[in-house]
């Protein structure tokens, strides 16, 4: 006889997939129903749980602000605060690419040289040939997307483990990159559409106009996302705590806005405006965590990173789920890299060979665990900035660039340890209960 309880569906697992966009798999927090304290003793809860979120790396980029600025009173001077958004730019969206695979419990060490050949395949196709520069990124974004098949096929359906291909292809793509460009060549980016990315400014009414559509989207959705759970009887926040989290939205938004309008030039040529590449990283981060939140696809790749049997137990096609994370993250990688040689001005042979480790650093600090099915993008921002704020502090202070690397390492295997520490604390709360 042929045993079948291996296909039945996990309960659990599929109501919460049956239930539509709205739900959430068991393992993500779904809020509490009650009085506003009651809410905040169940946040408290958590936290002292082991669910800290992004708690940490919050607390260490506002140490690292206060120290920084101590010993090198230039640090929140408005241009450096201008400079540090836009370093953070391209760091931030490498992180959030591969945040998509952290949270199925694998990783991809070839995500930076990954946009390092889609880039040259850019410059290769821009300056060399004369493509026009949207077609030529739309060519190396594609060149992501078959980057992506490639290494979820292997991962998913051949069953290597993806460190051990993407460590293949990190290795590999160095030696591509050598051959589309050359041993040493660089080419300039020379494009203005591109270099207007990361240093040009939009008008101040534009600034403003950004702010109004961060608070009044973030409203909108917090009221939408309230309703629909009171609809389907799922626990919603207190009407108290979600104008407290948009408030908090608008206060620091419209900080940053402001700031960055002020005009922050130490010549007779005044700069202000936030940076161009401010609203277009934004708007990245919201449509990600769109897809992740109120997707079908989202809330399987959640449940394949939780428990990948369960998950196919479920009716999910795992495989499919794996592929198309690998996918998305080697396309946001090519994203980046844009970003980067928008920065830079520049792309060569050895361009994004150590990004990767960067990117994986800045998503682990941001408090996504790599043991997967937890994690937020915004999680991803919040460590690149911190991995940034390091980078720009030591700079600053003309240490030595080991010393940066001494740090950067040390603050990671930190944030790796309050990850497995925070993992025990809330499995032996469960099994308290």
């Amino acid at each position: 006889m042929t045993a079948t309880s291996n296909k039945q569906p996990d309960p659990s697992l599929a109501a919460a997939i049956d239930a539509g966009s709205g739900a959430t798999p068991p393992g993500i927090a779904t809020g509490y129903e009650g009085s506003f304290s009651d809410q905040i003793k169940a946040y408290v809860s958590r936290v002292r749980g082991g669910e800290m979120g992004m708690l940490p790396a919050i607390g260490g980029f506002i140490v690292l602000c206060i120290l920084f600025q101590f010993l090198s009173p230039s640090f929140l001077s408005l241009i450096n605060v201008a400079n540090l958004i836009t370093q953070t730019a391209f760091l931030a969206v490498l992180a959030v690419a591969l945040i998509f695979v952290i949270l199925i419990a694998e990783v991809d060490l070839s995500a930076g040289v990954t946009a390092g050949v889609g880039m040259s395949v850019f410059v290769l196709l821009n300056n060399g040939m004369g493509v026009n520069w949207v077609l030529a990124l739309i060519v190396a974004l594609v060149v992501g997307v078959l980057i992506g098949l490639f290494i979820g096929y292997f991962v998913a359906k051949v069953g290597i483990p993806s460190f051990v291909v993407t460590l293949g292809l990190f290795l590999g793509f160095q030696g591509l990159q050598l051959v589309l460009l050359g041993d040493g060549n660089t080419y300039r980016v020379t494009e203005p559409a591109v270099t207007a990315i990361e240093n040009s400014n939009m008008p101040i009414w534009a600034g403003w106009l950004m702010w109004v559509v961060i608070v009044v989207v973030s409203a909108g959705t917090a009221f939408y996302d309230r309703r629909r759970r009171q609809v389907a009887g799922v626990p919603v926040r207190t009407l108290s705590l979600l104008l407290i989290r948009v408030g908090v939205i608008a206060v620091v938004a419209g900080v940053i806005v402001a700031l960055l309008n002020t005009n922050r030039s130490l010549s007779v040529l005044p700069i202000s405006g936030v940076p161009i590449v401010v609203p277009i990283v934004v708007a990245l981060l919201w449509i990600g965590t769109q897809v992740l939140d109120r997707t079908r696809w989202g809330l399987h790749l959640y449940a394949v990173g939780g428990n990948p049997e369960a998950a196919r137990r479920a009716g999910i096609n795992v495989a499919a789920i794996r592929i198309s994370a690998f996918v998305l993250c080697s396309t946001l990688a090519v994203l980046s890299g844009l970003f980067q040689a928008s920065q830079v001005g520049v792309v060569g042979s050895s361009f994004g060979q150590t990004d990767v480790l960067n990117g994986i650093a800045a998503a682990v600090v941001g408090g996504v665990s790599l043991f997967g099915g937890r994690g937020r993008l915004i999680q991803g921002v919040v460590g690149a900035l911190v991995i940034t704020a390091i980078t720009n502090g030591l700079g600053l202070l003309a240490l030595p660039g080991g010393v940066n690397l001494l740090i950067t390492g040390g603050v990671l295997v930190l944030a790796a340890s309050v990850d497995a520490l925070s993992r025990k604390r809330s499995g032996a709360s469960l099994a308290r209960l």
